[in-house]
């Protein structure tokens, strides 16, 4: 996609079945929707969605059918071993998808787990390098660890797909899916991908006021501008995130409990590169408000608190963020500039959507 200021950006979805065609023609000030970020509204789906761009393996390309039968899947505790744990369980749409603690113990053993629940929309355009440490490629490959770990779902493939044989309706959904006479551990987590995919939020304040239906306040702009400078190098504008992994400075050591495997240095973990030590995927700052606590461990209560941190709490190791060297220093009132900002990221009308959905 060529960039330039100002920049003209059509948004069209191609919808097959029924021959529908949305699109909308905006002009922006600046170039904000990257190649390969957000660029379509996705509005309800025909029975066949084909849309030219979207990110999707072609292995699983969405449909109707499948996004329903993968948000039945996400929704059902029956999927756990103990019949009460289900996706949502730990990312609920009323919290943009997370479940607002710290570390979570709302697995089948109730033992709490070593990292928070991170919101899990627009998760389309951030196919690789998924979890906090980067370990699964893809949606399709992720979904297997929360199913089948101990201190979540920890439900066994084999019954799991033997209890959905015995489900007429949902035998006859993954047939209707998946064109095939029995159903496969990969197809559940093939239609929960689906419906993933389609948890895309990009309506909020800030959306719309880059598409000029909307205006921001001078504290918004004026915390707009201190974003731009102190927070946009990571937290890139589009998904708000770089899809990348940094140290950024929460710990000067990092232990390796042999049972753990790694589980507290980060992305080192996954490519034993020292300068990976630490470093952990920088979570997207829409519905930021929403997300609470934050860091990967959810150690930091508020947004106060982070800022705290990256004024005065940044502990200097070997792989920091060069970024993070000198911190980030802000007076009160860009503090509450910025704090307004970040507030104008919240998108209730995505919100509101898959909350009601599911009520």
């Amino acid at each position: 996609m060529p960039l330039g200021s100002p920049m003209k950006i059509c948004l069209k979805l191609l919808l097959l079945t029924g021959i529908a065609l949305a699109s909308a023609c905006t002009q922006y000030e600046e170039p904000v929707f990257l190649e390969h970020e957000l660029q379509y509204f996705i509005p309800e789906l025909s029975s066949t969605l084909q849309v030219a761009g979207f990110p999707q393996p072609e292995r699983n390309i969405i449909s109707q059918e499948g996004v329903a039968l993968g948000k039945k899947l996400f929704f059902d505790p029956s999927l756990s071993a103990n019949g009460k744990v289900s996706c949502a369980t730990c990312h609920a749409p009323s919290l943009a998808f997370t479940d607002g603690v710290g570390l979570g113990s709302h697995g089948t053993t109730g033992n709490k787990l070593h990292r928070t629940s991170p919101g899990i929309f627009n998760l389309a355009w951030q196919a690789d390098g998924l979890f906090w440490d980067g370990g699964a490629h893809d949606l399709e490959s992720l979904n297997f660890g929360p199913l089948t770990h101990p201190d979540e779902m920890a439900a066994d493939l084999n019954e799991l797909v033997a209890n959905l044989e015995n489900n007429e309706e949902y035998k006859q959904q993954f047939e209707h899916v998946f064109s095939a006479e029995r159903i496969e551990s990969a197809q559940v987590s093939r239609a929960i991908s689906q419906y993933v995919r389609t948890l895309i939020s990009q309506d909020s304040k800030y959306d719309r006021w880059k598409r000029q239906d909307d205006s921001f306040t001078e504290l918004e702009l004026k915390g707009y501008q201190l974003y731009k400078k102190n927070c946009s190098t990571c937290h890139q504008e589009g998904l708000f995130t770089d899809r990348d992994f940094h140290n950024n400075g929460l710990d000067k050591e990092y232990p390796n409990p042999p049972e753990l495997e790694g589980l507290y240095q980060g992305r080192y973990r996954i490519t034993s590169k020292p300068e990976d030590m630490g470093a952990y995927k920088t979570p997207t700052l829409r519905n930021i408000a929403l997300t609470a606590p934050y860091m990967h461990d959810g150690r930091l209560e508020t947004l106060e608190d982070v800022l705290d941190h990256y004024q005065n709490g940044i502990q200097v190791n070997e792989s920091l963020s060069p970024q993070l060297s000198e911190g980030i220093t802000l007076n009160p009132s860009e503090r509450i500039a910025l704090l307004a900002f970040l507030a104008s990221l919240t998108d209730s009308v995505f919100i509101q959507k898959h909350h009601q959905s599911t009520n």
